[in-house]
């Protein structure tokens, strides 16, 4: 008697546990969505107590910027007027370290900062040394000589002598290390002196030169603490909404993120859009296909065939225009006014004829195409590598005769990288607090309710099986009587259970 009330209580004490882990796991089916969702708010706006607070402000992922250079194989050949012929050298690798100083929070929502970057050369990265020699068209003769294409042939005259009193000619035999953090040069001084305002630069002239310990402008973006809409959005940068560099509206709006962050909860329909300060215009991503970074679920996005075609091929980009064939922007506008423009390596996603035009160029995707790899939950890149090629248009000026008898052809100058991925402890913290912890949530609610349900059938279970027989006991007919007596028919029945012949006794 007693085990029989200690299973009974033993079954209604796991019915009441399961009763309890079902609606706990109900309720969490209910709330878990809504409560990370309110987590993943708190931890990606741009907030001293928010967990990705530090990793906006001194970014932790490893960036490397590999510099690709096209070495000029035929120079003398090119101004006869024959075709170029280039060959790849590189990469040359550079760690990126990049902190954010100036920080000011504003009234408006939004956050004020200077984002500085900085360069080390990494030698067991690169393939040859900052010492190689490079023969590149001189920038700034080319460059000048193309400015003056339409002045008086008096002043081309005085340009020839001067270039050739200093020594200057088209093409120039210059280091890795002189080519991107600058090299004296008396052509730059003379400009300087009769035409200040000409070149930005009063020292040293190098491709990189302006962007080694220097800062990016200054970013104005809504911080989303506020008004979570717009979170990460660019109010302005350096105290504009918009640019002066192009020739529409559309072209000239500042759009989108400072490129290091985005909003969450991204769809397939999601774009990545960023103002970039080196390109001086936004620009827009698209979204290619899911994936998986060390364990992480991203959004693979990567440049449309349009981010720089032209304006007869695609319309809105008119206002970037004087264009030439599609594929490459010009940026001289915003690069005092020299004949630069941005292309992806080797030309890839460009008209066909732009690569031709240069021997030594082999564009495909797997090695020149940009991409960025987003945690689609918090908006927060966890691999990219995005790749861009600068270029100089190049021709014969007449009265300049150190352009000699140059076709007119868009010359590759160089093509960079820069690239990163979430690595080491912010990587393990980013996946434990962000992915996992939400991943054990989910799941956890699914095998409570499971579990309640299973614990709930046992007390279930248990009252029918010791209803079972009570009710045999109940049925009419059998062995005894109401009053507990034996039944007459008891001999009978046992002998027609046996199978012997029975006859009743008179």
């Amino acid at each position: 008697m007693g085990s029989h009330v200690r299973a009974r209580r033993a079954a209604v004490a796991l019915g009441f546990a399961g009763l309890l882990m079902a609606v706990l796991g109900a309720v969490m089916i209910v709330m878990v969505p809504s409560i990370i969702k309110q987590q993943v708010l708190k931890n990606v706006r741009i907030d001293p107590n928010s967990i990705s607070f530090n990793m906006w402000k001194e970014i932790p992922v490893p960036f490397y910027l590999s510099v690709y250079f096209f070495d000029i194989v035929n120079p003398s050949e090119i101004l006869q007027g024959r075709k170029p012929q280039v060959r790849e050298r590189g990469p040359y690798v550079y760690r990126e370290f990049r902190h954010k100083s100036n920080i000011t929070f504003n009234d408006n929502d939004t956050v004020s900062f200077l984002e500085y970057r900085s360069y080390q050369f990494q030698p067991h990265k690169s393939r040859g040394l900052e010492s190689d020699y490079i023969v590149m068209p001189n920038i700034l003769v080319l460059a000048a000589a193309l400015m003056m294409e339409n002045g008086p042939i008096s002043l081309k005259l005085i340009m020839t002598l001067a270039f050739s009193t200093l020594g200057e000619r088209a093409f120039m035999n210059r280091t890795v290390s002189e080519i991107m953090w600058g090299y004296e040069d008396p052509l730059l001084h003379l400009i300087n002196k009769y035409f200040p305002s000409m070149f930005p630069f009063k020292g040293k002239f190098g491709l990189f030169a302006e962007l080694n310990n220097s800062n990016s402008g200054l970013f104005t973006v809504f911080t989303g603490v506020q008004n979570f809409s717009r979170i990460h959005l660019v109010d302005k940068w350096n105290g504009v909404s918009k640019v002066n560099f192009w020739h529409s509206d559309q072209c000239n709006m500042i759009n989108g993120t400072s490129g290091q962050m985005w909003a969450p909860f991204m769809t397939p329909e999601s774009s990545l859009e960023f103002y970039s300060p080196d390109a001086c215009r936004s620009m827009k991503l698209v979204y290619k296909e899911e994936g998986v970074f060390e364990g992480i679920p991203t959004f693979r996005f990567v440049a449309p065939n349009t981010l720089f075609a032209n304006g007869t091929v695609y319309p809105p980009n008119e206002g970037f225009c004087p264009c030439m064939e599609s594929g490459i922007q010009n940026v001289s506008t915003c690069r005092f006014n020299a004949p630069l423009f941005l292309s992806h390596p080797h030309f890839y996603n460009a008209d066909p004829v732009l690569a031709e035009a240069v021997s030594g160029l082999h564009p495909n995707p797997e090695e020149h195409s940009l991409f960025l790899d987003i945690h689609p939950v918090t908006g927060i890149p966890m691999n990219c590598s995005v790749k861009l090629q600068l270029n100089l248009y190049i021709k014969s000026v007449k009265g300049i005769g150190q352009t000699g008898k140059i076709e007119p052809v868009v010359l590759p100058l160089l093509w960079f990288g820069e690239s990163g991925a979430m690595e080491g402890e912010t990587l393990q913290t980013f996946y434990t607090q962000l992915v996992l912890m939400p991943k054990v949530l989910h799941y956890a609610q699914y095998v409570l309710l499971a579990l309640g349900c299973v614990l709930l059938l046992i007390p279930v279970i248990y009252q029918i099986r010791n209803q079972g027989p009570k009710d045999a006991e109940s049925q009419p007919g059998l062995a005894t009587q109401p009053d507990g007596l034996p039944s007459p028919y008891t001999p009978l029945l046992q002998d027609s259970l046996r199978g012997q012949p029975t006859s009743p006794k008179a």
